[in-house]
């Protein structure tokens, strides 16, 4: 703003130098971004605002300071305008009145490389555990007669710089509320920090005064920066103008200049509900520059703390990496750029974290269209958009917590579609076997590539499996409605060696999502989804029948060789052919009823008619002194 503009109805310590040019001012705050609508999401929030900007305002034009400085106090209508003392900037940098020395502006050894060396998230050298006491002191610290005895009760467990401004930073993210409703209000007036004390709410505004006036009481060197932000409402690839929408801080520890942005540290905003939450992060506590700069764009380019700072065009053009890509462990991802453009109608995005990670994503907000396969170092992910257009791409990581966070946003630009790739819509993430089916106990598959091609739609998959576990299988297509048991029913699941094996026939030609659940034996519950094999058939001659229909009593290390449809034709002599164990008879039951006999290989065989009869069982005896048979498995027999 300029100094003219509404001198009456706001609070300010302005700096002015002579010759500066055309001041703004910032305005209002900023969320980091919008929390994701599903509850089985979780994203990061944050605030909003429109109106009163940064009160604290100051200028310098790189790190030339020449001429006269005047110092001015704007005071409300009521009170009388004050103009205090003129004097040299030798004399300003002596102090100010609580003996702190007026901060430096930042200079070259304040800089950080960019772009990120992937070193550290901080800007300092830091093991958060070393602050374990203290954080939980200073988040239980209260505000009681003033700001004064605040920053005194909590710097009693701070003995250092670091420590001091880590106990005012815990304690501003823990209790001060985003005022939501001030941040809509145009004309709302200054906070101060007795009020803010008062009501414990405020804006980005007020969070950035309030944290450089504590740091001024504790006696450590602050500064309010006001710039552009990436943050709620922010769109990929928009241009930036006009008055600043957010402020943060810099904070001069060891010799250096760091980044704070509380308002983004203390906790999110839901817009469907627009209430706030307390949920703290710790990513923009002394935030490496290189990182901070992805959503925070200061009016002065020094403040970038960069070597070589970015321009506002780079700024709206870079990549925009959330802070829970980097909470999560991720380290990077390709391509660079927010807009995609397909090629032949895909679009491939991988993602480089520093430990295995489970990731997810959505199209156009459905999980569909495309193939996330998992790495031990991160995930790729090729994506095929079902029409021409823009299309938006969500990718979430899950990290050590139980919740899904939006990590990465693009936009992408498609010209064509393969008409060919139709993916089956019950094709779920992760695609194909990798360290995490490995740690739910499938171990060495047969088939480590996400897509299995078969020309007479049949395959055999095989992989080990961990002592205790038991493996469902299940196959999806999209070709009208399929019942739960036919779902299974084409799938024969066989035990041999410490392997299972999944024998695979297609109904038809087209494509299939083969899942795989796991389950502890011995616990209750259900079954745990771990991957799936995309099948593809291009034969339109494949009809195959499905399984026959095993029940309980079939073993886990029992095996079929003969009959695998499970379909019979009728008025046949069909040959059985059975591995079983601990069975002391086995029978086969049509119209009539014929033995198996047990072969010097440890096979169960002998032939079954299906004349007269519909359906053909096959039956067991475990125990040879007791007359009760248990059925096995059920085969249909083709009408005549």
């Amino acid at each position: 703003m300029e100094l003219k503009k509404d001198i009456n109805a706001v609070s300010i310590d302005m700096l002015l130098i002579v010759h500066s040019e055309k001041r703004r001012a910032a305005q209002g705050t900023h969320s980091e971004q919008q929390a994701d609508p599903s509850a089985l999401l979780q994203r990061r929030g944050g605030f909003q605002g429109i109106g009163n900007g940064v009160r604290r305002w100051q200028k310098l034009e790189g790190n030339d300071l020449h001429g006269t400085q005047l110092t001015v106090e704007v005071h409300p209508r009521d009170a009388m305008p004050q103009l205090l003392k003129k004097f040299s900037l030798a004399k300003r940098l002596q102090g100010d009145k609580n003996g702190n020395t007026r901060p430096r502006q930042p200079g070259g050894k304040d800089a950080h490389a960019y772009p990120w060396d992937r070193s550290s998230l901080k800007s300092i050298s830091l093991d958060l555990r070393q602050f374990e006491k203290l954080d939980l002191y200073a988040s239980q610290v209260t505000a009681k007669n003033g700001l004064d005895e605040l920053v005194s009760d909590l710097l009693q467990e701070a003995h250092t710089d670091l420590e001091r401004v880590r106990a005012i930073w815990i304690w501003i993210c823990h209790h001060i509320e985003y005022d939501i409703a001030a941040a809509q209000e145009k004309d709302r007036q200054a906070f101060k920090p007795t009020d803010i004390l008062r009501t414990q709410k405020t804006n980005c505004d007020g969070y950035a005064g309030l944290f450089e006036r504590m740091c001024r009481i504790a006696g450590v060197q602050c500064m309010t920066v006001p710039g552009y932000s990436k943050g709620f409402g922010y769109q990929t690839g928009q241009s930036f103008s006009g008055e600043f929408d957010h402020a943060w801080n810099a904070v001069y520890l060891e010799g250096r200049w760091h980044l704070v942005d509380s308002t983004w540290g203390s906790g999110l905003v839901d817009t469907t509900t627009s209430k706030f939450t307390f949920l703290y992060n710790e990513f923009y506590f002394l935030t490496h520059p290189a990182l901070f700069i992805e959503d925070h764009f200061p009016d002065n380019k020094n403040w970038q703390l960069l070597k070589p700072p970015q321009s506002l065009r780079q700024f709206e053009n870079n990549m925009y990496h959330k802070s829970e890509f980097y909470n999560k462990g991720m380290l990077s991802a390709h391509p660079e750029t927010s807009m995609i453009r397909t090629v032949n109608g895909k679009a491939t995005v991988t993602i480089e974290s520093c430990a295995p990670t489970l990731f997810m994503f959505m199209l156009n907000g459905k999980q569909e269209h495309g193939l996330l396969s998992l790495r031990k170092n991160g995930m790729k992910l090729e994506v095929y958009p079902p029409t021409m257009g823009t299309h938006k791409l969500q990718i979430f990581a899950k990290g050590n917590s139980d919740i899904y966070s939006s990590v990465l946003e693009y936009t992408l630009k498609c010209n064509y579609v393969d008409m060919g790739v139709q993916l089956p819509a019950e094709l779920h993430q992760p695609v194909g076997p990798s360290w995490f089916s490995e740690q739910m106990g499938i171990m060495k598959p047969s088939h480590p590539d996400p897509i299995i091609h078969t020309s007479d739609g049949r395959c055999s998959i095989s992989f080990s499996v961990e002592e205790g576990i038991n493996v469902l299988a299940s196959l999806h297509g999209d070709d009208g409605p399929i019942t739960e048991e036919a779902q299974r029913r084409y799938i024969f699941q066989l035990h041999w060696e410490k392997r299972t094996e999944l024998k695979v026939q297609l109904p038809h030609a087209g494509k299939f999502a083969l899942k795989i659940f796991v389950k502890k034996r011995q616990e209750p519950g259900n079954y745990i989804f771990v991957f799936n094999y995309l099948l593809c058939c291009a034969n339109t001659k494949v009809n195959w029948p499905m399984f026959p229909e095993s029940f309980g009593n079939w073993g886990q290390d029992n095996e079929l060789l003969e009959p695998l449809s499970g379909v019979l034709p009728a008025n046949r002599n069909i040959p059985f052919k059975l591995k079983l164990h601990g069975i002391a008879k086995v029978l086969v039951k049509g119209q009539d009823t014929w033995p198996l006999t047990l072969n010097h290989e440890g096979y169960w065989e002998g032939s079954c008619s299906t004349a007269g009869c519909q359906e053909v069982y096959v039956m067991v005896l475990e125990n040879a002194n007791h007359n009760f048979y248990s059925y096995i498995l059920k085969y249909q027999v083709n009408a005549q």
